[in-house]
């Protein structure tokens, strides 16, 4: 793949970090006509270590958006259809002790929930799908080394692989660079949170045969436990690839190779080739300020939480979008600088909230939920109830978590319109399932119109007003936009099972699909389409 190994001396907006989430500010810059520049290290993607393996149904939405899901479900190894089920047993050959079904939104291709079903995909295809969508505006074998805020923007050194720094003048700068962050330094960032002194060792491998040992059928995860060595295993593609995670193993005291600690979490003996290993130890951290002015920060740089969940690199991406759409919005001149200054209002709570639930999941592992009589011929039906029981209690959240990953809201931003007794969350930390609600901050709620026709795909790029545009109050807002110079999209949908799935006859969406306002009238249009904007 061609990348454009050339800087300019001046760009509207420089992102350093090209994983995931650098290239998805990269993409929605793009998506709403801003150039930018991605300056990443890696000349290549690092296709060995999966990482992220979950792309949630939100963020298979921002895909859509994009005009890049189905490419990444043709990408994808495995097909959304092949499992959405979580499979906990004594090792691959050994015995089921408890299953999950619709795990982590893979269940929900058609659903009216969602305009996207999630996926299983190693992130590595989806950062080369990102690197295409970014094109010449990703740079590679560079560095950001330094980056110096001025009245007009930010000053930024820029360095190759030969220590030859150039200098670039940038309007603004977006640290997407992970734990290490130039840029978060710079904004004098710092983490608040621990690392966790629990360690793990991630393996992928290649075993030719595993899967015909297995005799539960299609999962996405294998949650083995087996007290001698509890772990985590799931296919990268239907082929001999697989990855797994030896869970509370210290890869620099572990007696084991990790072809034995493969055949330890396996059970069975088969022939392993290891293909990349990564030790590692979770992390709970979370900075205390995501920007100021011309500097931000995005993804691990912000923020740091355990994978249990598949939370991490979704959120990442959520942050993207949501500085994204605002950065394009105030460089095209139709909002204040101030709306810049919602994105930590927005993002951080967000990020707070997926770092607790993640906490939470890893708070009963493998470890926890292993029995030593679960290997026993004669103490597996002893032990089996109480720790299925046990596992069904402790996990369902985790693969069950709609209520995180699309019931999210900007409800206290300052540039959501509050409503009388506040909308709050849509479901209680005790409950499983998400509810879908139009109440301003909230993501918009979803309907098929006709079979592969969204929605969502109905909204313009910017702003769209959705509902009965017949009204005096639909008039009112249009005229108000275009006073304000605010590009505003419109979609008429009458009747009353719309007034009813909004809440209201008129509901007024961000560029980012969540909601902004809603009502069946305003005595004031143009202070909604201010309020809005920031402005």
């Amino acid at each position: 793949m061609l990348t454009s190994q050339v800087v300019p001396d001046s760009v509207p907006v420089l992102v350093a970090g090209g994983g995931p989430v650098g290239l998805a500010v990269a993409v929605e810059l793009g998506h709403h006509g801003v150039p930018c520049v991605v300056v990443e290290p890696r000349e290549e993607v690092s296709w060995l270590r999966p990482r992220a393996k979950t792309t949630s149904a939100r963020t298979m939405e921002h895909f859509r958006r994009w005009g890049l899901a189905g490419e990444l479900r043709e990408r994808a190894p495995l097909p959304v259809s092949w499992s959405h089920e979580a499979v906990f047993c004594t090792g691959l050959a050994g015995r089921e002790i408890t299953r999950f079904t619709g795990c982590l939104g893979l269940d929900l291709t058609g659903s009216d929930l969602v305009a996207e079903a999630g996926q299983q995909v190693p992130q590595p295809v989806v950062e080369d799908l990102l690197r295409r969508a970014a094109g010449s505006r990703l740079v590679t074998g560079r560095r950001v080394v330094a980056v110096e805020p001025v009245a007009d923007g930010v000053l930024v050194d820029v360095a190759d692989r030969d220590g030859n720094v150039q200098r670039v003048h940038a309007g603004y700068v977006v640290g997407c660079e992970g734990a290490r962050s130039v840029v978060r330094d710079a904004l004098g960032a710092r983490y608040e949170g621990v690392d966790t002194s629990r360690p793990n060792l991630s393996i992928a491998f290649r075993s030719p045969g595993l899967a015909a040992q297995v005799p539960f059928g299609p999962a996405v995860h294998y949650w083995v436990l087996n007290p001698e060595q509890p772990g985590l295993v799931g296919r990268l593609d239907l082929e001999d690839t697989w990855w797994c995670i030896a869970q509370g193993v210290d890869a620099a005291t572990t007696p084991f190779t990790p072809e034995q600690l493969l055949h330890n979490v396996l059970g069975v003996r088969v022939p392993v080739e290891i293909l990349a290993t990564d030790s590692w130890h979770a992390r709970m951290l979370l900075a205390d300020r995501y920007g100021d002015r011309r500097m931000f920060i995005a993804g691990d740089a912000a923020h740091q939480n355990p994978p249990w969940g598949g939370h991490g690199f979704n959120t990442g991406i959520g942050d993207a979008v949501n500085l994204g759409w605002k950065l394009a919005a105030v460089i095209k001149g139709w909002a204040p600088p101030a709306l810049l200054a919602t994105y930590e209002a927005e993002r951080r709570p967000v990020a707070a909230r997926t770092i607790d639930e993640a906490v939470r999941n890893m708070s009963t592992l493998a470890p926890e939920l292993s029995d030593p009589r679960l290997v026993e011929s004669e103490g597996f039906e002893l032990a089996r109830p109480a720790v299925a029981a046990a596992v069904q209690a402790a996990k369902a959240r985790e693969f069950h978590s709609l209520p995180l990953t699309l019931g999210y809201d900007y409800a206290a931003s300052p540039v959501v319109a509050g409503e009388a007794g506040g909308a709050g969350r849509d479901a209680s930390e005790d409950e499983r399932e998400y509810r879908p609600t139009a109440a301003p901050g909230h993501r918009l709620p979803h309907r098929w119109l006709a079979p592969g026709d969204s929605l969502y795909d109905h909204l313009g790029r910017d702003f769209t007003l959705l509902g009965d545009l017949s009204s005096p109050a639909a008039e009112g807002l249009v005229k108000a936009a275009q006073a304000e110079g605010v590009p505003l999209d419109t979609f008429d949908l009458r009747g009353s099972q719309w007034h009813d799935l909004f809440g209201a006859a008129l509901v007024l969406v961000r560029p980012d699909q969540h909601v902004a306002w809603r009502g069946d009238g305003t005595d004031d249009p143009g202070a909604v389409v201010r309020m809005a904007i920031g402005g």
